[in-house]
């Protein structure tokens, strides 16, 4: 729990200035408690996320070593002290909801993200009106090399307003329109916590400079919503330098989020413009009770669509999105992680009246060793580049793993049995042609 706390905030109890989903919670202190389908890692020095990161290494070679065009799967948690992901995250999203609301100062409420366009002027004399920034400390600000001279600022202008690599701890208030106060966007880190966002991001490059050398692709696991916009945008920074000739990096979309679908097209419409490839892989999520349960107990809003069928709807349309992406541009891949039949023979059906064939490599579908074999075998029997999930480790790492999946997935049970009808009917098949070897 301490890890989730900065040193700043424990000197000068900055921390209860969080948001409510940003704040550190005895209740979810180990992340785990509710989560049955993913390894929870726990954070104890630098040294300690250098060592994850080595193991991540042997994982892309071992994946290299295995197949072609591979894939090997990280989590940033381990790369990266938990406080760091979190308070970072709370930055983006301040940020992107200081956005909103300026969109909302100039009428423009309700529209789809992607969509606002701020007038550069009226937000000019918006934060000097804020006591912000000064009329000349706003134009400078909007006239980098990202914006140029342009009249209006979207939601991607708007995020490169500050490089992530290098501005981290620049001080910036903004207002806080429940107690009409200005506040800063950034809370206080320390030298050694901002040395934190070059190294995670350094071993990222290590990673994915190994993957490219070994053919391998990496995708980057996704983990729970107050880690999430760190997490995304980190994996994104990475996307622009390594995914310049082909889809090296893959980010991961849980479509159990409420806002799914503006972070697929907002990521996907910033690689359209910056000219690299789109990758992704989109899974429903894994984090669903303990989200929920989080929420309820510290009082802010639940993040998860409030029913199974609404994830399922925002799976389709993300998908949809990435789909007509790959039809038009061909410069983005996706992996359809899923169990779900009538979610691979929407994906199957979309292919065909999109005229995305198997052989392109564009689109391939995941699964878990173990899980759904009467969707997988089909796939490749079919010609679709098809992936399973192999967990790998010592005995006493990997049977925990293996049962929390199984817990996870209770509903399995009934595919299990209809996995169970299908092979007794193949082998019943077989008996009566006489060809049970065969």
């Amino acid at each position: 729990l301490s890890s989730c706390t900065s040193a700043a905030e424990k000197e000068m109890g900055g921390a209860e200035q969080r948001k409510k989903q940003y704040r550190a919670h005895q209740g979810f202190g180990d992340h785990h408690g509710g989560v049955t389908g993913t390894h929870t890692y726990f954070y104890a020095d630098e040294a300690k996320c250098d060592q994850h990161m080595e193991t991540f290494l042997r994982c892309i070679d071992a994946s290299s070593g295995s197949s072609e065009d591979g894939f090997s799967a990280i989590k940033l948690t381990a790369l990266a002290r938990p406080q760091f992901l979190v308070q970072f995250s709370e930055v983006l999203v301040k940020w992107r909801r200081f956005f909103l609301q300026m969109a909302a100062e100039q009428g423009q409420a309700g529209r789809a993200v992607l969509e606002i366009k701020l007038e550069v002027e009226k937000l000019q004399e918006a934060l000097a009106n804020f006591g912000i920034l000064t009329k000349a400390e706003s134009q400078e600000w909007f006239m980098g090399e990202s914006l140029g001279t342009g009249s209006t600022v979207d939601l991607l202008d708007w995020n490169s307003l500050f490089d992530s690599r290098t501005k981290i701890s620049k001080p910036l208030l903004i207002p806080n329109r429940q107690t009409g106060q200005l506040e800063p966007l950034l809370s206080h880190f320390s030298k050694e916590e901002d040395l934190q966002m070059k190294r995670i991001l350094q071993r990222m490059d290590v990673l994915a400079k190994r993957a490219m050398e070994k053919g391998v692709r990496l995708m980057v696991d996704a983990e729970q919503s107050y880690f999430q916009p760190a997490i995304s945008c980190l994996t994104v920074e990475t996307q622009r330098h390594f995914n310049k000739n082909q889809a090296i990096i893959f980010n991961t979309y849980q479509c159990y989020l409420k806002e799914a679908y503006d972070n697929v097209t907002g990521d996907m419409e910033l690689s359209r413009r910056e000219g690299w490839h789109f990758g992704t892989k989109l899974v429903r999520g894994a984090y669903m009770e303990q989200e929920r349960e989080r929420a309820a107990q510290m009082g802010y809003e639940d993040p998860i669509n409030p029913t199974y069928e609404k994830t399922n709807e925002m799976y389709h349309r993300c998908l949809d999105y990435v789909l007509e992406e790959i039809k038009h541009r061909r410069k983005a891949s996706v992996m359809v992680a899923s169990h779900n039949e009538d979610t691979v023979k929407f994906t199957m059906r979309r292919m065909m009246e999109l005229g995305i064939h198997p052989s392109e490599k564009k689109v391939c579908f995941g699964q878990l060793l173990g899980m759904c074999d009467q969707i997988t075998f089909p796939l490749g029997q079919a010609g679709f580049p098809v992936y399973k999930y192999v967990p790998y480790g010592p005995v006493n790492e990997v049977l925990p793993y293996l049962s929390r999946r199984a817990q996870e997935n209770r509903g399995f049970m009934q595919r299990a049995n209809r996995e169970r009808d299908l092979l007794w009917k193949e082998v019943k098949r077989r008996l009566l042609t006489g060809n049970l070897f065969n």
